[in-house]
């Protein structure tokens, strides 16, 4: 049985107990059988979680190791554009025309270059906002009443 029918069946004798459809002796034999077959599933289930957490681990790893490579990759190809810049700006060159490549310079669009952000009018800064759930957090445990918000308790399983 999965777990999916082992729950099911524990739900069907939780049932048949309240209807009182089934003598004690017969509860008690059907519950220790399902408890222990839940326990074993339940333990498979947390074997499998922990051996997906040792791949997730060495696939994290793996991404910040491809992850170091491909920026030391960006880097250089932006190390061999500027060279290449500054190569054909200092003999004059604007443009190369090869076989398979054509290499020259364009104007950018225009661009914003600040100098003094303490001089720029207010008007030009955006400003965001964002709730301080700490501090509502706080108020709302020393039993505050804060509109359009509330004081929520989850559950997350852990395993051990």
């Amino acid at each position: 049985m999965n777990l999916y029918e082992l729950t099911g069946s524990y739900l069907n004798l939780l049932q048949l107990t309240q209807d009182g459809e089934i003598d004690e002796q017969a509860i008690a034999d059907t519950l220790a059988s399902l408890e222990d077959a839940i326990d074993q599933k339940a333990e498979g289930i947390a074997k499998v979680m922990r051996s997906n957490s040792a791949l997730i681990d060495a696939l994290k790893a793996e991404e910040k190791r491809l992850a170091e490579r491909r920026k030391a990759l960006e880097n250089r190809n932006e190390s061999l554009k500027q060279y290449l810049a500054s190569s054909l700006e200092a003999i004059g060159v604007d443009k190369v025309k090869t076989a398979t490549h054509t290499i020259g310079f364009r104007n950018n669009p225009p661009a914003v270059s600040v100098l003094d952000e303490a001089a720029v009018p207010l008007q030009y800064f955006i400003t965001t906002q964002s709730l301080d759930k700490k501090s509502i957090l706080e108020q709302l445990k020393n039993g505050e009443e804060i509109p359009g918000v509330t004081l929520t308790v989850g559950r997350s399983l852990q395993i051990r």
